[in-house]
């Protein structure tokens, strides 16, 4: 097993990498656990023993499930069942099993423990870890939420062999994203080592360094949505056949061009990022469809735009927030996208 911590004082939790992690659920189960929520969806086939008495509770699937009567549906039925704030919450499943428990414990009794078991590689390398929870509204992705780091993460790289390719490929977004974000010159750190498990903990370490760093995304960590701006708007904007780390693939290119034109990279950062997304098999054009002036609007909801449309960009620092951007010079890069 690889285990990274994440180091924030009284708060400091540990994050486990490997074959067979999830089996080590009630070693990390805070003290005096009586009873344990298991929060999953149908279908996702992963057993947890947190060794104590425990009731499963299911929630929808995809974005509609994401919702604050999801969190109120979770908390009436811990109510009932009699859960208490001596007991826990283990989140089973992929991001949005994660955001939704997360929250629910976050609020439930003012706050639970919750433990996270990643089910996909997007989870793994990137949802479950740091401790923002939250859901979403009809004006945006993750409007309503909480920051509540959990008391364990287990990421069970075993579990990953039976995702269906697709499901493989949304979490190899966020793996690309890690790609920029790395810690030694070349911007690829440990990603590139031989082996899953070794490549999930690389990317953990990379968001744990930045979490400790600026838990509640008051300004460093802002750096952890590298394409994800467009990324948002393209999942609140249209039905388009997106997962969410093809969506931060899209955002990853976008990103680069929008940097390019504002002279902050030349043209072989771009073709750097274009690379990157593509040798992940990801796409790199915009939807068919997309409306760009509705994708700027989207934009400029989004939770970093404090000061204007706001954008994480590369540039001669390395990635950085950047305010106030042009919105005619962003529906200009949009509409030269491929």
């Amino acid at each position: 097993m690889i285990v990274v911590p994440v180091q924030l004082a009284e708060r400091s939790y540990d994050v486990v990498v490997g074959v067979g992690a999830r089996h080590h659920l009630s070693a990390v189960l805070p003290d005096g656990v009586r009873r344990v929520a298991v929060v999953t969806q149908d279908g996702i086939g992963v057993d947890v023993d947190p060794g104590c008495d425990h009731r499963v509770f299911t929630i929808g699937d995809g974005e509609q499930a994401k919702t604050m009567a999801t969190v109120e549906g979770l908390c009436r039925e811990w109510a009932q069942w009699g859960l208490t704030r001596v007991d826990a919450v283990v989140a089973v499943g992929g991001g949005l099993v994660t955001d939704v428990a997360g929250f629910a414990a976050a609020v439930y009794h003012r706050g639970v423990p919750v433990v996270h078991v990643p089910t996909t590689l997007l989870g793994q390398v990137d949802a479950a870890i740091g401790g923002k929870t939250g859901v979403n509204l009809p004006e945006g992705k993750n409007l309503v939420g909480s920051f509540w780091q959990p008391s364990a993460v287990l990421c069970d790289t075993e579990v990953l062999a039976s995702l269906p390719p697709r499901e493989v490929r949304n979490g190899f977004g966020e793996l690309a994203k890690y790609h920029f974000l790395g810690l030694d010159d070349d911007g690829a750190r440990s990603i590139s080592d031989s082996g899953l498990p070794a490549k999930v903990a690389a990317c953990v370490a990379i968001k744990a360094e930045v979490v400790a760093s600026d838990e509640r995304e008051s300004g460093r960590r802002a750096l952890l949505n590298y394409g994800h701006t467009l990324a948002h708007a393209l999942e609140v904007e249209g039905n388009f056949d997106l997962r969410h780390g093809e969506a931060v693939a899209i955002g990853l290119v976008f990103a680069g061009r929008l940097a390019a034109a504002m002279g902050r990279i030349d043209d072989a950062g771009v073709a750097h990022h274009e690379s990157v997304v593509a040798g992940y098999g990801l796409p790199v054009s915009l939807p068919d469809g997309a409306d760009v002036a509705e994708l700027v609007t989207v934009m400029g909801r989004d939770k970093k735009a404090l000061d204007g449309l706001t954008f994480v960009l590369d540039g001669p620092d390395g990635i950085e927030v950047v305010p106030g951007v042009d919105p005619v010079l962003v529906a200009n890069v949009l509409e030269e996208m491929p």
